[in-house]
C-alpha cells in the first residue's frame, strides 16, 4: 500500500503517512506504472517547455515592433509597403507562439496537480509539439509514449481520483 499524496509505502493500520504526515482515508493499492513514475517529470517538462515558448513570443512580438514598426527609424530597413503586411503576420506569430505556451503551462499545471482533463490537454499539445524539433519533438514523443496507451487512461484516471 503506498501514500496517495507522497507516493511512500505504508504499513498496515497506519493512521498516517510517515513520510509526509497526511492522514490515511482509504488505503490504495498502487502497482509500479508508467504514469505514476513520469506523470510529474511530464508537468514540470511542460512548464520548463513553456517558459522557453513565453520568451520566444515576447521577442518576436518585440522585434515586430520595433523593426516592422515606426519605433525605430532605420536607414536601410524595409519599405513602408512590406511593412504594412509584415509587422502585423510577425505580431499574429509571436501571440500564436504565446498560446502555444498558455496551452502548455496550463497542461504542465493540470497534470502536477492530476487533474482529469490535464491528460487530454497534454496529448494535444503533445501532438502539436512533434513539429518542433528538436525540443518539442522529444517532449511530445515522451509525452506520448506516458499518456496515449489506453492502459495510461485508466492509471492516470486512478491517480486523479486519488488526489
Amino acid at each position: 500500500m503506498f501514500c496517495d499524496q507522497c507516493g511512500a509505502q505504508l504499513q498496515s493500520g497506519e493512521p498516517r503517512c510517515g513520510r509526509c504526515g497526511k492522514t490515511v482515508l482509504g488505503l490504495i493499492e498502487l502497482r509500479r506504472s508508467r504514469v505514476r513514475d513520469h506523470i510529474r517529470l511530464v508537468g514540470i517538462l511542460w512548464m520548463a517547455y513553456s517558459a522557453l515558448h513565453v520568451v520566444a513570443g515576447v521577442v518576436v512580438i518585440i522585434v515586430a515592433q520595433t523593426i516592422f514598426g515606426h519605433v525605430i527609424h532605420i536607414p536601410n530597413g524595409p519599405p513602408p509597403e512590406v511593412t504594412v503586411w509584415l509587422r502585423p503576420l510577425i505580431s499574429f506569430v509571436g501571440w500564436l507562439i504565446l498560446a502555444k505556451a498558455a496551452a502548455g503551462f496550463i497542461a504542465g499545471w493540470g497534470l502536477l496537480q492530476r487533474q482529469e482533463w490535464a491528460r487530454i490537454v497534454a496529448l494535444v499539445v503533445g501532438f502539436v509539439a512533434l513539429l518542433n524539433v528538436p525540443l518539442g519533438t522529444a517532449l511530445g514523443i515522451y509525452t506520448l509514449w506516458v499518456l496515449l496507451p489506453s492502459q495510461s487512461d485508466d492509471e492516470y484516471k486512478a491517480l486523479a481520483q486519488a488526489a
